[in-house]
């Protein structure tokens, strides 16, 4: 017989103007959803402000992964809960900022406005931003831009052969750069090179790569590694983030590079059309018609 999945946790807290609305979500959603009420549980006046720092400091801790606050217009709510680092909230008063705030801004927060909508239209509002997923891709260098200024991690690491630089490379580096405040790069050896990509590559030897790549301004440190996977180098430099192309699943790159949990994984779209296996193909292609 299969496992029933267990159901998912969500805080829920709004001021005294969010009260009724509150207690209709948990009754409708409840089959789904485990909710952590965080109250208030009187129709007494209260500060939103309270409340709203309470659910997102739990949300920054990252110890639930979603939120909801309610208040008159939600606005209260929101602009307090952005303060936290980690939080993503947004005023949601229709169904394209339910969806897009969480399909293009991976929010994790939804603050709803008893006084713009009914209860029945701010359910429809919650269960589209619930249903919802983070649309990844190009997305996902803006939203980092948006945590950016609220931390900025020590170590960023992220490896590769490097062998003939294109704008792709050069992308994924700036983006690894945003992130933190040291860049390690960590590029493969000679050696390690013909094992993964044949005995016709490097094209650029070790000490070539690893030049040029220090000569880039976003690039603080570069690191040689001899291996084909550089789980030990990770395992000794202990960076705060890894960054990777998004050619692999946060959950495939754990498990090829046998990465710790300590370790935050970023994953950068790939550009289409840059690769050096294509440029090398031109090179060939334009030789072979010189020839003939």
């Amino acid at each position: 017989m299969k496992k029933k999945k267990d159901k998912e946790y969500l805080l829920i807290s709004s001021d005294h103007n969010g009260i009724d609305l509150k207690e209709k979500i948990q009754k409708k959603f409840s089959y789904n959803y485990n909710f952590i009420d965080l109250g208030p549980n009187t129709f007494d006046k209260v500060d939103y402000t309270d409340y709203a720092s309470t659910l997102s400091n739990i949300i920054s801790k990252k110890q639930v992964s979603y939120g909801i606050l309610i208040c008159g217009t939600g606005i209260g709510m929101s602009i307090t809960a952005n303060k936290f680092k980690n939080v993503k909230a947004p005023v949601v008063h229709n169904m394209i900022s339910a969806v897009n705030s969480k399909e293009h801004n991976n929010s994790n927060v939804i603050c709803l406005g008893t006084w713009l909508n009914d209860d029945k239209t701010n359910m429809i509002l919650l269960n589209s931003w619930l249903g919802t997923t983070f649309g990844h891709g190009r997305h996902i260098k803006r939203v980092e831009k948006i945590e950016k200024n609220k931390n900025l991690e020590k170590i960023i690491f992220t490896n590769g052969v490097f062998d003939i630089l294109h704008s792709g490379h050069i992308e994924l580096l700036k983006f690894a750069k945003s992130l933190g405040k040291k860049l390690i790069v960590g590029i493969n050896s000679d050696k390690s090179v013909k094992i993964i990509k044949g005995k016709n590559r490097p094209i650029n030897n070790q000490e070539d790569r690893k030049k040029i790549l220090l000569q880039l301004e976003v690039v603080d440190e570069v690191i040689i590694f001899n291996e084909t996977a550089p789980t030990d180098l990770i395992n000794k430099l202990k960076p705060n983030i890894l960054v990777k192309g998004a050619e692999y699943t946060e959950e495939e790159i754990r498990k090829n590079d046998r990465l710790p949990e300590f370790i935050k994984v970023k994953t950068y779209p790939i550009k289409s059309g840059y690769s050096t296996t294509s440029t090398l193909k031109k090179i060939k292609s334009l030789k072979s018609a010189k020839k003939k």
